[in-house]
């Protein structure tokens, strides 16, 4: 009895000795993975503020040159100018609301009519079908996309409405389609993760399919949707080889959808490759493209707002 006794408190010793080797060897591991996490996340956030910090920095020397009230509200773009060159990006960003503003509206209606049906009228059979096939279109270049509008869309709107065609509405037609998988999948996700009780309690009291899912479910489910829609608004807000490839890039104030002008993007591309690093000019390019990595952040800030009422809630 003894020597059983000895056997099994030596195997009972040996098997803590592997036990303690093997927890301080996930402790290793643990530590190890830990601070290979927060230094790639610092390493990250480091990059992030740096290429902040050099965009800001560069384009705040604009200002020695050009007053705040120029570059901001003057209508006058004459870089070139030798005699008296001025800086007024106004017409460039109020050309990128609108035409950010324009994409939205054609994109957002068609994006969560296709979500409803994906996602509670749509056999499962549709789905797994349609599914896919919306997410393709995230894939697709965006110079084929500029491609097919110009070949396509901007002729066809030429003969439709008289002149070239080039303009922000065929930009604006081909930003909707880009951002309409965006807006629908995000949403579509938002509409199936609702509780079916929601449902069933409207079908319960009387409520009609199209009432269930007009007055219940898109409400419930708004806070994802407005979430796809402000990711679909930072899509078409920094989309660049598309745009320029339809809408004429002329520096002025659009008088109507279909007239030629620039947004940020466009005039950031058009004119960097071929001005001198440290000029007025590449520093007031450094500054519009400060000002989309500053309204690319508050749709961030707006994202994460509405996530949070969400949870409350």
């Amino acid at each position: 009895m003894s020597s059983i006794a000895e056997e099994l408190s030596t195997g009972k010793n040996k098997m803590e000795k592997r036990l303690s080797k093997w927890t301080k060897l996930q402790n290793r591991k643990d530590g190890a993975m830990k601070y290979l996490f927060v230094g790639s996340a610092g390493l990250v956030a480091i990059v992030i503020f740096s290429i902040i910090a050099f965009v800001g920095f560069q384009g705040s020397k604009t200002f020695a040159d050009v007053s705040i009230m120029e570059f901001f509200f003057s209508t006058d773009w004459t870089p070139s100018s030798e005699s008296s060159p001025s800086f007024g990006t106004f017409p460039f960003l109020y050309s990128t609301l609108l035409l950010t503003l324009v994409s939205v509206l054609l994109s957002v209606p068609l994006a969560l009519s296709g979500a409803v049906f994906m996602a509670k009228i749509a056999p499962k059979w549709m789905r797994e079908i349609l599914r896919p096939a919306a997410d393709l279109f995230v894939g697709i270049p965006s110079v084929v996309y500029g491609l097919i509008g110009l070949t396509v869309i901007v002729p066809a709107l030429g003969k439709l409405f008289g002149g070239v065609g080039y303009g922000i509405l065929p930009a604006a037609i081909i930003l909707a389609v880009m951002i309409l998988p965006t807006i629908m999948s995000i949403s579509e996700d938002a509409l199936r993760s609702l509780p079916g009780r929601l449902e069933e309690a409207s079908l319960a009291l009387g409520a009609t399919r199209w009432q269930t899912i007009w007055r219940v479910l898109i409400p419930a489910a708004r806070p994802g949707i407005i979430t796809g829609v402000v990711l679909g608004m930072g899509r078409a807000i920094g989309e660049t080889m598309a745009v320029f490839m339809v809408i004429g890039n002329s520096p002025k104030m659009p008088s109507s959808l279909l007239d030629s002008t620039t947004v940020l993007t466009t005039a950031i591309v058009k004119d960097m490759g071929h001005i001198a690093y440290g000029t007025t000019w590449n520093n007031a390019l450094y500054m519009m493209a400060l000002v989309l990595l500053v309204v690319s952040l508050l749709l961030i800030l707006i994202i994460r707002v509405v996530a949070r009422r969400s949870e409350v809630k």
